[in-house]
């Protein structure tokens, strides 16, 4: 997904988030739970965003007329080099409803796990103020 994928390059982390369907589903690569809502992946998505250092995505693999896209990655987390792909699935109206993210290797995952979870409760407070 283009657009997606040049507000992210851009940083613009308010026009990523109005790609995304209220209903939207995120899945994270290292937590069992998936997160249902756009305020909790948009602030999700913020996060990592901080997280990240060197991020840059690779390639794009889909139709690009087509509901399903695969955005591949590369990015580091301290010192901890990863691979990752964004799994998006668009909505009738166009707008991301389902994103899922895998990582690896393990060890990036590890890190990115532990900085996330660092940042989790923020994460979380940010959700509930964009929702209330």
């Amino acid at each position: 997904m283009r657009a997606f994928r040049e507000a992210v390059e851009a940083g613009d982390m308010d026009a990523a988030e109005a790609l995304l369907a209220e209903d939207v589903v995120f899945t994270s690569p290292v937590v069992f739970k998936p997160y249902p809502g756009k305020a909790i992946t948009a602030a999700i998505l913020r996060a990592v965003a901080q997280v990240f250092e060197d991020f840059r995505y690779e390639r794009e693999i889909g139709d690009p007329a087509g509901r399903d896209h695969a955005l591949v990655f590369t990015a580091r987390v301290g010192d901890r080099r990863l691979t990752g792909c964004d799994f998006l699935h668009v909505n009738d109206d166009g707008l991301i409803d389902d994103f899922m993210v895998m990582v690896r290797p393990l060890s990036g995952a590890h890190a990115l796990a532990e900085a996330m979870g660092a940042r989790f409760e923020q994460i979380v407070k940010e959700a509930e103020a964009r929702s209330a």
